[in-house]
């Protein structure tokens, strides 16, 4: 790339406009991909008929090519994505990025007039994501989150049931004590793969000499993941912050239980949740809430009761067997149906990026209880700890030169 780092992000901002081509032939939408690694090769596989891949960026370009070549599709490949946000025939884009270089593109992509989908975890930390908030907003632009639990029946007559009373009082909600990244201890010096601008993929963190582990393992250190609590952890929270009705908002204190990690919140309607569970307890992807009458149990496409019987009006055998085929415990084709949906209604999909960026604050909160140990209150209008210097300055982070959020 013959850009400068500085150069390469700073990218123009587009006129405002919804794209012709969305009601163009076909009244297929023209998408390109932001990073092409694992999980967007399964959502480039999995998108529905409404939309067209045209095109694809990732700063290893040499993903571009084996992506191409394994479709036999004739995308236009780019290093450099600013180049998918100058092309006037995209009208949205699937930002399949590692968590730590998410924000920056997705922002970029509201400035060109793009709508987006963009996987989870949203963020890497709390401030970037009201960020990508205000820049959805300001841009009007339409951002589903890859939650896709939020487009399966089952979860959703799940939640409305919590929602709506049928536990009655609620006494106990519990989640997975999924784990945290660490701080990273170093690797030594590899080559650098032909293809791979190094520099871009590190974006904001810290430099750091190239190694493949780091590569490739990149989920497991605190410089560019929050671990499996922002991984499998957000599906999870997503699904306890719909059943309680509290997907505008968050905690108002956060606090250790003990040395396994495991923590709680409380809301400032009085609701705890603890997550405590083993990964191994069966509540992967979910929670369980107990009521005054009862208790429920919410996983990835499933929920059961005690009392058995306690919901009786289940969705048709099709709407839950639908989501079972294309390896399912990834598969996300009707949630990208629900954001083609709304890049068309301009209405907001059902994993807003509000939504998203509430629902891993939650991890981001566990997080930082964690590494300071103690008992923490939270504003979650204003999104600071009020009394706690420290922890604020963990609400953001010090990014690298040439890798500042844009201005909105």
């Amino acid at each position: 790339m013959s850009t400068t780092r500085r150069g390469f992000l700073q990218a123009a901002v587009a006129p405002l406009f919804i794209p012709q081509s969305v009601f163009g032939a076909n009244d297929r939408i023209n998408i390109g991909v932001i990073g092409v690694g694992n999980r967007s090769g399964l959502l480039i596989d999995q998108l529905p008929e409404g939309g067209r891949i045209i095109t694809v960026a990732d700063c290893f370009v040499k993903r571009c090519e084996d992506a191409a070549t394994k479709r036999k599709a004739k995308w236009l490949i780019h290093g450099d994505y600013r180049r998918i946000l100058d092309n006037k025939d995209v009208d949205a884009v699937i930002v399949g990025t590692t968590d730590h270089t998410r924000a920056i593109p997705c922002i970029h992509a509201c400035q060109a007039g793009k709508d987006i989908y963009a996987e989870k975890p949203l963020t890497l930390y709390i401030a970037e994501g009201r960020a990508l908030v205000k820049a959805a907003r300001k841009y009007k632009r339409v951002f589903q989150v890859g939650s896709q639990q939020r487009s399966m029946e089952m979860n959703r007559i799940a939640c409305e049931f919590v929602r709506n009373g049928g536990l009655g009082k609620i006494t106990m909600v519990q989640g997975v004590n999924y784990t945290s990244s660490e701080k990273y201890s170093g690797l030594p010096e590899e080559p650098i793969p032909a293809s791979l601008n190094w520099d871009v993929w590190q974006g904001q963190a810290p430099t750091h000499p190239y190694n493949k582990k780091l590569h490739t393992g990149w989920m497991g250190w605190r410089d560019y993941a929050g671990g499996e609590i922002t991984n499998w952890g957000a599906h999870g929270l997503d699904q306890l912050q719909w059943a309680l009705g509290m997907d505008g908002t968050g905690p108002v204190e956060i606090w250790p239980l003990g040395a396994d990690g495991s923590v709680a919140w409380k809301y400032a309607n009085g609701v705890t949740v603890q997550l405590d569970q083993s990964p191994k307890s069966g509540l992967h992807a979910g929670g369980r809430i107990t009521g005054e009458k009862g208790t429920i149990e919410i996983v990835r496409n499933n929920f059961k009761t005690d009392p058995v019987g306690m919901i009786t009006n289940l969705p048709a055998a099709e709407d839950i067997d639908k989501w079972r085929d294309e390896r399912a415990l990834w598969q996300a084709r009707y949630h990208m149906q629900n954001w083609l949906d709304c890049v068309k209604s301009r209405q907001k999909p059902v994993a807003d990026v509000e939504i998203g960026h509430r629902s891993i604050t939650l991890a981001h909160l566990a997080n930082i209880t964690r590494q300071l140990n103690r008992k923490l209150a939270w504003d979650p209008k204003k999104e600071r700890f009020p009394h706690d210097a420290e922890a604020q300055k963990m609400v953001t982070r010090v990014r690298r030169v040439g890798y500042e959020l844009p201005k909105v």
